[in-house]
């Protein structure tokens, strides 16, 4: 389906882009930080050094911010239930967030027309 065949959003698509834009931000946030979360498992189990216990925290608190963005987003682009629960679910797991973040956002752009820079700096370069 392609912004052709698909009908007016009920939202408008510069608010979408903005959602997006947030989502894959935090996308990106959380991953770097289940990596660094990971890393400070590994130091703590296997080598006793618990002095990167704020890593958790830190992550916890990021986790929650892309919750709340992706749930923005999946209000916005009226995603399914399932579908919702499953990109929430994939910032649990290392790198596959960022894997799901990329599929989505390559859908999302070809379903709503969302070019890779909003028209007004398009039109500023050209």
């Amino acid at each position: 389906m392609t912004a052709q065949d698909s009908p007016a959003p009920l939202i408008p698509v510069e608010t979408i882009r903005k959602a997006l834009l947030g989502y894959r931000v935090l996308a990106w946030v959380t991953g770097i930080w289940l990596i660094a979360l990971c890393y400070e498992m590994v130091m703590k189990y296997g080598f006793g050094d618990d002095s990167l216990g704020w890593i958790a925290v830190v992550h916890g608190w990021v986790y929650f911010v892309y919750l709340l963005f992706t749930a923005n987003l999946a209000v916005k682009v009226r995603w399914p239930i399932a579908k919702t629960v499953g990109v929430l679910l994939a910032g649990t797991i290392p790198l596959v967030g960022i894997v799901v973040e990329h599929i989505q956002t390559q859908k999302i752009k070809e379903q709503f027309g969302i070019d890779t820079e909003p028209e007004s700096r398009a039109h500023d370069s050209a």
